[in-house]
């Protein structure tokens, strides 16, 4: 599905499972398929709106904001015409984003969630926060989608 610029349209499905107390939800998830720009603050509200936690939210936000940036600019090259998918999945543990560009990917060498040795680089610190705002952090063999998961916090 196409994500038009009113960011009010995704691809969602529900998979149920029956538990002793009736019917509860496992897995949801919602695509969203949307030009390479570098507007996203609709987008991230969108893709954080289930996330409970306030404080959880504003980390996940700057791990997302630099990992679709970095889609963006590096993967797509800054080229509007080409396309990021974005998947958003929730399971009773783990909160996951998948972002996907249409670029080349990025070197095995260069996945790495260290800040880079000359901290006035123009680039590399970005790839740091992303490894310190998720709990687990996976690359496609090609290294153009990234896939980026939380764990749910336990409910008392």
């Amino acid at each position: 599905m196409v994500l038009m610029p009113s960011w009010s349209r995704a691809a969602s499905r529900l998979l149920f499972s029956v538990s002793p107390q009736g019917v509860a939800p496992l897995f949801r998830w919602a695509d969203f398929i949307l030009p390479s720009t570098l507007q996203l603050t609709p987008l991230l509200e969108i893709l954080l709106e289930p996330v409970a936690c306030q404080d959880t939210s504003y980390r996940l936000q700057l791990g997302l904001q630099e990992a679709l940036v970095n889609a963006v600019q590096h993967g797509n090259c800054g080229d509007p015409g080409k396309s990021l998918r974005v998947r958003r999945i929730f399971t009773p543990n783990w909160m996951i984003w998948q972002i996907q560009d249409e670029g080349i990917g990025v070197p095995l060498n260069a996945r790495v969630g260290c800040l880079p040795a000359q901290l006035e680089a123009n680039s590399g610190r970005g790839m740091f926060l992303i490894y310190q705002c998720f709990d687990d952090v996976r690359w496609s063999q090609r290294g153009n989608r990234l896939q980026l998961a939380c764990r749910r916090p336990k409910s008392s």
